[in-house]
């Protein structure tokens, strides 16, 4: 539901914008202050489902989510929406990370893998759908519906979650203000930089100060959590080289799809002439193929090691990238953009469930929020950090142009900056991740009682750790 609405939004701006008269900069600050919200409260999000209960706060979540949703679909102003936008980033923060704690927590070894597969395709199959929901909701009844249509999921979601999942075990101790306030703030701040030098620019002091702030805040809770008892981040958790580098995999893979997915479809409706229909059944050979490789992930984890998936599928990315960085208004839209689709889809169908299972490696019960939300930071800081820089190489290129010639040179330019990002995120893979896991014992991963898939304190000892 989050990541499909994340891709959602691509194909209705334009309807967004006539809709509600909105300005460039507003119109985008309808995806930015879902993004800024969303990064800041991530670590926020995820460490709170520690102390109150993992069940209880992914129902608040949704409820969250599903309300701002229907206030998106209601809304009669630009302001509005983007308020509505930037509590939906509220929703979002505590549903991403808590989803993925409770899975972390309720199985162990190979059930962990396997359920986590699954939630890695369904993952990499939402963000792929949203082109085409939003493109088919936008074209045949408004932008407002592929909003709407996510209160009764969240209300299906509510009664299934309060029926099937078991609450966990709540932490004792106390709140760690000081880092809860050095992460939401200085993510928000690095956050707010980057999406400001898209318009700014680099030098421009709306950029340079927050990001300074941020990194500074960021220092701090380094500091912070090296001292307290119950860190809202433990620091523990980079000691891991998978986990590290899984961390790293992921802000590259992230930043370079984001660039994907929004200028390919720039490029289908100002370059091609696609309608926002046309646009998202453009998407249909990535999805397809995406659902197709996603579905066998979880058969093929059980026989492929985690980094030889994780390798493979961002080579076949790299290569995808790499063709279709070379599209050509002259070329026909099999071979320049559905093709390298193709292999687009293998790759992220292949790379999600694997960077997710790497992102959690070997991580004790107790800690399964903190590195939930540290997947999903490094996820959310990847795509806004992404787009900034691909904007910024796009920005330049296309001098002289004008119409679909000019968005052409855009997109050619924006996509071989992703390229380089999955170049430098396969080499990451290859050093960090793929020699990165051993077998071992896992000391102190206690059981959590009532969870589905409970282990106990022998067979936590037999989980995979670095």
């Amino acid at each position: 539901m989050i990541l499909l609405d994340n891709s959602v939004i691509f194909t209705g701006l334009p309807s967004i914008r006539a809709d509600l008269d909105l300005s460039v900069t507003g119109l985008s600050w309808v995806q930015d202050a879902y993004v800024l919200v969303f990064g800041g409260l991530l670590l926020l999000g995820a460490r709170a489902g520690d102390l109150v209960g993992r069940r209880r706060l992914f129902v608040i979540g949704l409820a969250v989510f599903g309300s701002a949703s229907l206030l998106i679909g209601l809304a009669p102003t630009g302001w509005w929406l983007i308020g509505a936008r930037a509590v939906q980033g509220v929703g979002a923060a505590i549903v991403a990370p808590t989803s993925l704690a409770l899975i972390t927590a309720s199985f162990e070894g190979e059930a962990r893998s396997r359920a986590v597969a699954w939630y890695g395709a369904t993952a990499g199959i939402g963000a792929s759908l949203g082109l085409l929901v939003g493109g088919a909701l936008t074209a045949s009844i408004s932008w407002r519906a592929a909003f709407l249509v996510n209160v009764p999921i969240a209300v299906a979601m509510i009664i299934g979650a309060r029926a099937v999942l078991s609450e966990t075990r709540r932490q004792r101790g106390r709140f760690d203000v000081v880092g809860a306030l050095c992460a939401t703030l200085g993510m928000g701040g690095l956050v707010f930089g980057i999406i400001e030098s898209g318009v700014a620019g680099w030098g421009s002091p709306r950029v340079v100060v927050p990001i300074l702030i941020g990194l500074a805040l960021l220092a701090a809770l380094v500091a912070n959590e090296a001292r307290v008892a119950q860190p809202i981040m433990p620091l523990r958790l980079f000691r891991s080289r998978e986990r590290s580098g899984a961390y790293a995999a992921r802000m590259l893979y992230l930043g370079a799809m984001i660039g994907f997915f929004f200028y390919t479809t720039q490029y289908l409706q100002d370059a091609l002439g696609f309608s926002p229909l046309e646009a998202g059944l453009g998407f249909l050979p990535m999805s397809l193929v995406n659902f197709a490789v996603a579905m066998a992930i979880p058969r093929l984890a059980a026989r492929v090691p985690n980094g030889v998936l994780l390798a493979g599928g961002m080579a076949v990315a790299l290569l995808g990238m790499a063709w279709l960085s070379r599209v050509d208004l002259s070329d026909p839209y099999l071979g320049s953009v559905a093709l390298p689709m193709v292999l687009l889809g293998v790759g992220q169908g292949l790379a999600f469930a694997p960077l997710t299972n790497a992102g959690i490696a070997g991580v004790a019960p107790a800690d399964a929020g903190a590195a939930s939300g540290l997947v999903n930071t490094a996820h959310q800081l990847g795509t806004a950090l992404g787009l900034a820089v691909l904007a910024a190489v796009a920005v330049r290129a296309g001098a002289g142009l004008s119409g679909p010639a000019a968005v052409t040179e855009h997109v050619r330019a924006a996509l071989a900056g992703s390229t380089a990002m999955l170049a430098v995120g396969l080499a990451v893979v290859l050093v960090l991740i793929v020699p990165g896991r051993r077998p071992g014992k896992t000391k102190g991963a206690l059981a959590v009682p009532g969870s589905a898939g409970t282990a106990t304190r022998e067979a936590a000892g037999r989980a995979w750790t670095s």
